[in-house]
């Protein structure tokens, strides 16, 4: 690989980790981990990669890769005649957040219909015409945003469970 694509990795290792450290709860060398192990993808990281690569002591990186398999949001696999383990994204964690993401966004939507219902009925007794009526179209918009990302988000989960991609 060339240096030029190592910086690159690097950097968006660097910048996934931040994105991780918030989304996730996680330490930073947690995060640079899964970040690297997002990065590597299917083929798989080593330990001794991660402990070159981001430049911290065994300790920390073992003492980070147990908590990440303890949380389950990656797992190892290894290879026949070779004893290094090769960690990997585990696919029900990133199924987990999108059915994280699917809750909340129906929970959104529900909350909507309910506001936006509520503001139709006020629309419907006022009879006053100086009295201006509330306008719903933001509500309706965000629903439809709200049921196009949620259909989409779904057949993402339903293409993950049936393999048609590897992480």
């Amino acid at each position: 690989m060339t240096k030029e694509i190592c910086s690159k990795k690097m950097a968006l290792v660097e910048k996934l980790g931040v994105h991780f450290e918030s989304r996730e709860n996680l330490a930073p060398v947690a995060a640079r981990i899964l970040s690297y192990i997002v990065l590597i993808g299917k083929f798989g990281a080593t330990f001794e990669e991660m402990v070159s690569l981001l430049c911290a002591s065994k300790s920390t990186i073992s003492t980070h890769l147990n908590h990440l398999q303890d949380l389950k949001k990656i797992e190892y696999f290894t290879k026949t005649g070779d004893r290094k383990k090769y960690f990997v994204i585990n696919k029900n964690s990133v199924l987990h957040h999108i059915d994280g993401m699917i809750k909340e966004w129906e929970t959104t939507r529900n909350l909507h219909l309910e506001i936006r219902d509520y503001k139709q009925t006020i629309n419907d007794h006022i009879t006053d015409t100086d009295t201006e009526k509330f306008d719903l179209s933001f509500h309706n918009d965000y629903l439809k945003f709200l049921d196009e990302a949620s259909s989409s988000i779904k057949e993402l989960k339903e293409n993950l469970i049936n393999n048609k991609f590897n992480l």
